[in-house]
């Protein structure tokens, strides 16, 4: 049989699949705004296609469930979700230089597989809620992990280009420590060296804000670039 539920019942399942695109695509504005790699495309197709997968799993062999000893399992289609939704997350994953880069937006694409998911079994309550609870995370957090990054006994990483030969790195240096940070460590960054540009990565100690350092060394003659960070950046990626 061509059609496994009548036309009145394929329209019915296109409601939850608007719900999920709807939803899905109000955290793929806050990832675009975000300016991240995974932003409101990736999104608003990831809560779908877990919508639509749901769906198939929920209507999609009816026609197969009406022939004797025949017996599905649709958990098993939500299951194949959690897993492939992995690939992607982890292709939004990227390490340097120990710095681990893209967590969140892989874990908002996991998010977001989740509220399409519950919109194709029925249960927009409860999609509604995990967007509510990523805005949450993502924009009512920052506050907090700023907070507890200032009261952190651990080093902040302070990324400084400059033009090489001429002393800035020295002047750099003591312009944090009369700011009241301790050098806990200076590391050339040899990716981000030109001609007669080198860079070096901070590691400082101390409780106060960074972003008026930053903005000091940011004036100091022969500074290229002054980059905090990404782990001392505000809270998103």
């Amino acid at each position: 049989m061509f059609w496994t539920t009548g036309l009145a019942g394929q329209v019915g399942v296109l409601l939850p699949l608007a719900i999920a695109l709807v939803l899905s695509t109000a955290v793929g504005i806050e990832r675009e705004l975000a300016a991240k790699s995974a932003g409101l495309r990736t999104h608003a197709l990831v809560g779908v296609g877990s919508a639509a997968f749901m769906l198939v799993s929920k209507y999609g062999f009816d026609d197969l469930l009406r022939i004797d000893d025949v017996s599905l399992d649709p958990s098993r289609v939500a299951a194949q979700i959690v897993s492939g939704i992995g690939f992607i997350g982890g292709g939004l994953i990227f390490v340097r230089r120990d710095a681990v880069r893209g967590l969140t937006t892989a874990a908002t694409v996991w998010l977001v597989a989740a509220v399409g998911m519950a919109c194709g079994a029925g249960l927009p309550l409860l999609a509604l809620a995990g967007v509510v609870a990523h805005y949450l995370v993502t924009r009512g957090f920052r506050p907090l992990a700023r907070a507890l990054s200032r009261s952190s006994n651990a080093p902040r990483a302070v990324h400084v280009s400059y033009a090489d030969g001429r002393g800035v790195l020295r002047r750099v240096l003591s312009t944090a420590t009369e700011r009241g940070f301790a050098v806990a460590g200076v590391t050339v960054d040899r990716d981000g060296t030109e001609d007669g540009t080198a860079a070096v990565t901070l590691s400082l100690l101390g409780r106060i804000p960074l972003h008026p350092l930053t903005s000091e060394l940011a004036e100091i003659p022969g500074v290229r670039s002054v980059r905090v960070g990404e782990d001392d950046e505000e809270p998103a990626d």
